[in-house]
């Protein structure tokens, strides 16, 4: 049996629609919160179990009889989300779970400027030190968080930000995808597994795309931190929120996102989808 967590989300709600395409309902079984925003997966025939990180009391019951389980990483920005990460891991080592699978990123590492990589570093300590058989599936940057991250630059013709760093935009329906491939598959995936688009463009580089998309000139504006943090503030951006995506910029500049793997493209059978795909949807 298959369980995932977090299936009322965009990520692993797709997995579980990849999943459904090649086994029947009843070899699945998606955990939420909130069991109410499941109601797509009980009309498909998929039960739903409670289970909540925050309430680590509803985890053991909620993964009982898993042979795989898929935890999705908590995005409670108020919480100590590794300390839930490490009930929901504990969870499952008491329920005899065969495998976890985990939702990290391929910029997990303790120094990351990003405060998600130090998060998911820890995680995966959690794992490995657990017992239980484990996979990290260490995702690209999202690519259609290009909408905001690379500013308003249809409006604007430029790309103005903090950094020239190079990242490896990766479709979040990709590595939902490749997750199923990798949940059904009989090959071996032990401890971190990269999954990333095949380029690490610079927001140069984007630019320049960018100008093929839109049809028109579109450049790229380096800003010092403090002027990105202005125009942030000028435009209403929450201070914490602007302090939060500042980290990435960062990161991005000391080449935490530049890596890429072709694993991604084999799971698929196909050549995943760019940066470019995502800055015309922006």
């Amino acid at each position: 049996m298959i369980i995932v967590t977090g299936a009322t989300g965009a990520l692993n709600g797709a997995t579980v629609d990849h999943l459904l395409q090649h086994v029947p309902p009843s070899e699945i079984v998606v955990v939420a919160r909130d069991v109410t925003k499941a109601d797509r997966f009980v009309r498909l025939g998929v039960e739903v179990r409670q289970g909540d990180y925050a309430d680590a009391a509803s985890l053991p019951a909620a993964y009982e009889g898993a042979d795989q389980l898929l935890l999705v990483s908590s995005n409670d920005p108020a919480a100590d989300t590794v300390a839930l990460h490490g009930d929901a891991i504990r969870a499952a080592a008491s329920a005899g779970v065969g495998r976890i699978l985990y939702t990290s990123h391929q910029a997990a590492a303790p120094d990351n400027p990003f405060h998600p990589g130090a998060v998911h570093f820890a995680t995966e300590q959690l794992l490995a030190a657990s017992g239980v058989p484990w996979t990290s599936l260490r995702n690209g940057f999202y690519a259609h968080s290009l909408q905001w991250l690379a500013g308003p630059w249809r409006e604007t013709g430029t790309i103005a930000v903090p950094g020239d760093g190079p990242v490896s935009w990766t479709a979040r329906e990709d590595v939902a995808e490749a997750a199923a491939t990798i949940l059904l598959s009989d090959r071996p995936f032990d401890g971190p597994t990269t999954l990333t688009a095949p380029a690490a463009p610079t927001f140069t580089e984007l630019a320049a795309t960018a100008s093929e998309v839109a049809g028109r000139s579109v450049t790229f504006t380096p800003l010092t931190e403090d002027e990105w943090l202005a125009a942030q503030a000028a435009a209403g951006a929450p201070e914490r929120m602007s302090g939060f995506l500042l980290g990435f910029y960062r990161a991005a500049q000391a080449g935490y996102f530049a890596g890429t793997d072709p694993l991604l493209g084999e799971l698929l059978g196909r050549t995943p989808r760019t940066a470019e795909d995502a800055l015309v949807s922006a």
